[in-house]
C-alpha cells in the first residue's frame, strides 16, 4: 500500500463495509454483476482522486501510469496504460469488473489487517471489531454508514470521498438495500443533488446505470 493511501480506506473497502448486514453478519445480496461494477467503479474513483486518471463523456484518460505498488490498483492502471486506444467510462467498468474478484479479497483483507472486521470461518460471517478507523492524520472516522447517512439527511455540505460513494452506491442500488422505502423517498431529492458535486462520479456511476440497463433489457423475453 502506499504512503499517499495508507491512511485512509480504498473506496472498494468502504463498499464492502456499507454491503456487510450488521445484525446477520453476511452481505447484502446483490446481482453479482451489481457488486462487480461497484467494485470497478470504487477502484476507477480512488485512481481518480489519486490524479491517476481523469474523464469525460467521451474517454477515460489516464495521467499518471507509475505504479502504485498496490494491487488493488496497479493492474487497472496496467490495463489502462496498454489498451490500444482511449475507450470511455462504460468500457472500463465493464473490463475493471472482471477483476472484482480479487477487488473484493484485497479490500476484505485490509479490513481485517486493519482490525475493522473480524472473519468467522467456523460461520462464514463477518463482525464489526470497530466501529471507528484512522484515516491520514490519525485521527478517527466515523463507519461509512454513519457518514453516508449524515450526509443525506443533512444539509452539511459532503467531504469529496463521501460524495463518490453516494454515487456509486447509487448506482448499484445499494440505497435500496439500507433505506426503508420511505426514507429512500425522503433522500431521493439530497442523493440527485450530492451527485452533482462531483463530474467523475457521474460519469462512473452513470456507466454502470449504461451496463445495468443493457443487462436488464436483454433478459427481458420477447413478449
Amino acid at each position: 500500500m502506499t504512503q499517499e493511501h495508507s491512511g485512509s480506506l480504498s473506496f472498494a473497502e468502504e463498499i464492502m463495509l456499507l454491503l456487510l448486514d450488521d445484525e446477520s453478519g453476511r452481505f447484502e445480496h446483490l446481482p453479482i454483476s451489481t457488486t462487480r461494477y461497484a467494485l470497478a467503479g470504487a477502484v476507477l474513483m480512488d485512481l481518480a482522486l489519486l490524479d491517476r486518471i481523469d474523464t469525460d463523456p467521451q474517454q477515460l484518460i489516464l495521467l499518471d501510469a507509475t505504479p502504485l505498488q498496490d494491487p488493488m490498483f496497479d493492474p487497472t492502471l496496467a490495463a489502462i496504460e496498454h489498451a490500444g486506444s482511449r475507450h470511455d467510462a462504460r468500457y472500463w467498468v465493464e473490463r475493471i469488473g472482471d477483476l472484482a474478484d480479487d477487488i473484493r479479497e484485497c479490500a476484505l483483507g485490509r479490513l481485517v489487517e486493519r482490525r475493522i472486521l473480524e472473519h468467522k470461518e467456523d460461520r462464514f460471517l463477518w463482525v464489526f471489531r470497530s466501529r471507528r478507523y484512522p484515516i491520514i492524520g490519525g485521527k478517527a472516522e466515523r463507519e461509512v454508514k454513519q457518514r453516508i447517512m449524515g450526509v443525506l439527511f443533512s444539509d452539511d455540505i459532503p467531504e469529496p470521498r463521501d460524495v463518490v460513494i453516494i454515487c456509486l452506491a447509487n448506482a448499484c442500488r445499494i440505497f435500496e438495500k439500507l433505506l426503508s422505502p420511505r426514507e429512500l423517498e425522503r433522500a431521493a431529492e439530497r442523493i440527485q443533488q450530492v451527485r452533482k458535486l462531483d463530474l467523475i462520479g457521474q460519469a462512473v456511476s452513470n456507466a454502470i446505470w449504461e451496463i445495468e440497463t443493457s443487462l436488464a433489457t436483454a433478459i427481458i423475453p420477447y413478449m
